[in-house]
């Protein structure tokens, strides 16, 4: 036998420039390997020679220099494993016949030959380590054992052959999922037959302990689903939280699994930890086909000791399509979010309605108050909520609706009404409301009149008022305290203006009088309040009041020429 060194095969190789045509580029083999920059090609002509598939060059480092076969590179790998990636396996038969306890060597991050073999989906490799006596069950340091990344890999060959060589069927990765998990989430179900031939568990909880059958009612997964369910699946199994599959597939918009799941007896009426029904997952996210399914057989009696209603859920993400689906069902437009989760909100909410109002939700909105939503069931009424989202068809809405435009915030006492606090930065949703009986001559009311008025004390200064129902500021405010802020106080000329258009003759107080005379372009709002007002005005104003705010809707309805009506309504009001 002619000598056959290291350097000779690392001197050949150098002067003959050869490249193997299915060596990878050096960043897709280092990400194979985990990780890490390898070393050159040609620093070790012992990879080299396996990467080309050359056996005979391996036997004769075997028979020559064998201790180099045991050499490790920075990541930790042997030759073998670098024939098991590559998917050499005459080179691994060399290997494991110069060094045959090294089949289940590992690299630094735990990675055996066999695991590598079967990533790569070398079906040869995997069948010879076997056949070698490689440990089927050894996993990487992220808790992969060969079983599971076949599984992963969808190939039932390879999943066959790990089983028949004593593969642990029911095996955990790092999150605790086993193989079983990982065939279900790939919707596989020959590759579940298998495992369950081979006796893996039905309802294998992982860590957080969703069962197979919760992983496929997540995804929609009908074939597994189906499959699950055949084999004897529990339907009503549950997470750590509470969550049942049927749960997921309400929440997921599989409409599909939630039928076939209702149709094998899941349960409706099993709440979460938070205590959520599958009801509850749905109409939140607007899935109202399922809300069609679920509300028929949820027990109304467990809706009624929910601390929320589903009608809040779908208010509260604006979901009109399914507020409408529970309100046909007999679902209560008034019911109230229960006292203990109430206060968790500063202005106290309660109803559906509130809810819808808050989200900016103003088909929601109208979809309840077709329903007959009581506008007087929030410890703050729903139109100062629409007014401090600037909303002007919402608030519009709810004020034709009934809603009292001088409605109070218990927190701000105030002379006049609190909505116009809420608009002094919105010009059309002011007019908007003063449109709709809003009582504008309260913000003329000062009980200092054209004395000096004493410094203000303790005044929020914020255009931006806050609704809340906890604590107050001591004392009853005045408008003319309120738009002298300094941040509210730049506005005060228009919105006087506006004012003095649904008022008679009015004294301004001298605080406002100053205000007004700060400014040169609101010398004409002051001129305004001074001077005679037209009688077609003081006409319009007068009527408008004798008819009070709650009639003002009607005046479209009343037998009056167009031209008369235009006038009462301030349709020619620009």
């Amino acid at each position: 036998m002619t000598k056959f060194s290291y350097s000779d095969y690392l001197s050949q190789f150098r002067h003959t420039g050869r490249k193997c045509s299915h060596v990878q580029p050096r960043e897709e083999r280092d990400s194979r390997r985990g990780g890490g920059t390898s070393e050159p090609e040609d620093a070790d002509p012992v990879i080299f020679a396996i990467r080309r598939g050359d056996a005979e060059a391996v036997s004769r480092f075997a028979a020559t220099s064998g201790d180099i076969l045991l050499r490790e590179n920075k990541d930790g790998w042997l030759p073998l494993h670098d024939a098991a990636h590559y998917g050499q396996t005459e080179c691994l038969k060399v290997l494991l016949r110069a060094h045959p306890g090294s089949v289940d060597k590992r690299t630094l991050q735990e990675q055996t030959a066999l695991l590598l073999a079967v990533t790569r989906e070398h079906m040869p490799c995997v069948q010879f380590l076997l056949e070698s006596g490689a440990d089927p069950d050894i996993c990487s340091n992220n808790k992969d054992t060969p079983l599971y990344r076949a599984c992963e890999l969808e190939k039932v060959d390879m999943v066959g052959i790990l089983l028949s060589f004593g593969a642990t069927v029911n095996q955990r990765c790092g999150q605790g999922w086993t193989a079983l998990h990982e065939a279900v989430s790939r919707d596989n179900t020959e590759i579940c037959e298998t495992l369950v031939r081979a006796g893996a568990t039905i309802n294998p909880p992982n860590t957080y302990s969703i069962a197979p059958l919760t992983l496929a009612a997540q995804r929609g997964l009908m074939r597994t689903l189906s499959y699950l369910i055949d084999k004897g699946a529990d339907v009503n199994m549950h997470t750590c939280d509470g969550v049942t599959a049927l749960h997921e597939a309400s929440k997921n918009g599989h409409k599909e699994a939630v039928a076939l799941l209702l149709a094998k007896n899941a349960d409706a009426n099993k709440p979460t930890k938070l205590g959520l029904l599958p009801l509850h997952e749905a109409a939140q996210r607007g899935h109202h086909e399922i809300v069609s399914l679920l509300v028929s057989v949820t027990s109304r009696a467990t809706l009624r000791h929910s601390w929320i209603t589903p009608l809040h859920l779908a208010a509260e993400h604006d979901r009109h399509d399914v507020a409408a689906v529970l309100l046909k069902a007999g679902v209560d437009v008034n019911a109230t979010l229960a006292h203990g989760h109430s206060i968790r909100y500063a202005d106290g909410r309660a109803t559906a309605l509130y809810f819808a109002v808050a989200s900016g939700g103003t088909k929601t909105v109208e979809v309840l108050l077709n329903a007959g939503a009581n506008l007087s069931l929030d410890p703050i009424s729903p139109v100062l909520m629409a007014a401090r989202r600037g909303c002007v068809g919402t608030t519009s809405l709810l004020l034709e609706r009934g809603a009292d435009v001088n409605a109070r915030i218990p927190s701000f006492p105030s002379t006049f009404p609190a909505i116009v606090a809420l608009c002094t930065n919105n010009l059309p949703l002011l007019k908007c409301v003063l449109k709709n009986g809003c009582d504008a001559l309260s913000c003329f009311t000062c009980v200092h009149s054209g004395a000096p008025h004493p410094p203000s004390e303790g005044l929020q200064n914020d255009c931006l008022l806050p609704l809340n129902c906890n604590g107050t500021t001591g004392r009853t405010i005045q408008f003319c305290e309120w738009i002298s802020t300094p941040v509210v106080c730049e506005r005060v000329g228009p919105v006087l203006d506006l004012l003095l258009e649904h008022v008679g003759h009015v004294q301004l107080c001298s605080k406002l009088t100053q205000l007004l005379d700060s400014r040169d372009e609101w010398h004409n709002v002051k001129r305004k309040s001074s001077s005679p007002r037209p009688l077609l005005h003081l006409c319009r104003v007068t009527i408008r009041t004798q008819m009070g705010r709650n009639r003002l809707r009607s005046i479209a309805g009343l037998p009056l020429p167009d031209r008369l009506i235009r006038y009462l309504s301030l349709a020619d009001w620009n």
